[in-house]
């Protein structure tokens, strides 16, 4: 069982590496590329209490109380949860000495989240497929994920000298 101690690490990766990926969408946004609204992630989220899951068009379905704060805090605990499952792969060792080939790899791996869940969940299909441009927003979302990835190996290399 990992310590109290490598639980915290996992949960400050977690954060750095989705402050990092909040980087990369904030520049994005200041270029003029359409970014992750949030708030729709807590409305979607907030959803899931009334027993609904799937939506045929998120932005259309009744607002929820408080929804942007609920989406940013989804946001960060997947990021956190992301991280624990790349140290449960990798081994605790990992968070000594980070390599990036597998943060960043891991990072990639987790588009498949939006991709196959809330995408379709939240009424943009599979792979975005009833959006305007599929292609443009797919490889958008694997851009958001690689700055996540590279976020993981960021962070976890901060925490490992920070400890020596």
């Amino acid at each position: 069982m990992p310590s109290f101690h490598t639980f915290g690490q996992i949960a400050l990766v977690g954060i750095g590496a989705t402050a990092a990926m909040d980087v990369w969408l904030l520049l994005l946004a200041r270029l003029g590329v359409p970014s992750t609204g949030f708030a729709m992630v807590g409305r979607w989220v907030g959803h899931f209490a009334r027993g609904q899951f799937a939506h045929a068009v998120i932005s259309k379905a009744a607002p929820v109380p408080f929804e942007l704060g609920l989406g940013w805090l989804t946001h960060y605990v997947i990021g956190i949860a992301y991280a624990a499952v790349l140290v449960a792969v990798q081994g605790t060792a990992w968070l000594e000495q980070p390599t990036l080939l597998p943060a960043v790899a891991f990072g990639v791996v987790t588009v498949a989240a939006p991709w196959f869940v809330m995408q379709p969940a939240m009424g943009s299909g599979f792979l975005a497929s009833k959006t305007p441009a599929p292609l443009k927003n797919c490889l958008r979302n694997l851009t958001h994920h690689t700055a996540f990835g590279a976020g993981l190996y960021l962070a976890a290399s901060a925490l490992a000298q920070a400890a020596r």
